[in-house]
């Protein structure tokens, strides 16, 4: 099962359904110890990321980026058959455009279909 939920999860985000990928992996996650508790906590955090993206919910995107971005920061570039060095680089850039807007007193929205952010299997 586990391997299932993790695939299914991947698949969602790919196709920018981000509140399903969460879902697929807080069902791991609640069930997870140790560091595997952490890592996937950390894909959790940057699926809701994207979806508070999706929703225009600029602060939430920002600290969800944050808390994502520091929780799988402390694992290799590709754990558990998972490729993350496409998506983190996009979340990196996407946190940073939103920080400027607003900073700028704007709070833009992010085109997610033009960068999509991608997760890969191994």
């Amino acid at each position: 099962m586990f391997k299932e939920k993790l695939l299914e999860g991947l698949a969602h985000f790919n196709h920018q359904e981000f509140w399903e990928a969460h879902e697929s992996w807080e069902v791991l996650w609640l069930e997870s110890e140790t560091d595997l508790h952490q890592y996937l906590q950390g894909l959790i955090q940057l699926a809701a990321a994207y979806h508070h993206v999706k929703r225009g919910t600029t602060r939430g995107a920002i600290r969800l980026f944050d808390a994502a971005l520091a929780k799988l920061g402390a694992f290799p570039t590709v754990h558990c058959g998972i490729d993350r060095a496409s998506a983190v680089a996009a979340a990196g850039r996407d946190r940073e455009r939103l920080v400027r807007g607003e900073e700028a007193g704007e709070f833009p929205s992010l085109e997610i279909a033009s960068e999509v952010p991608q997760l890969e299997s191994w």
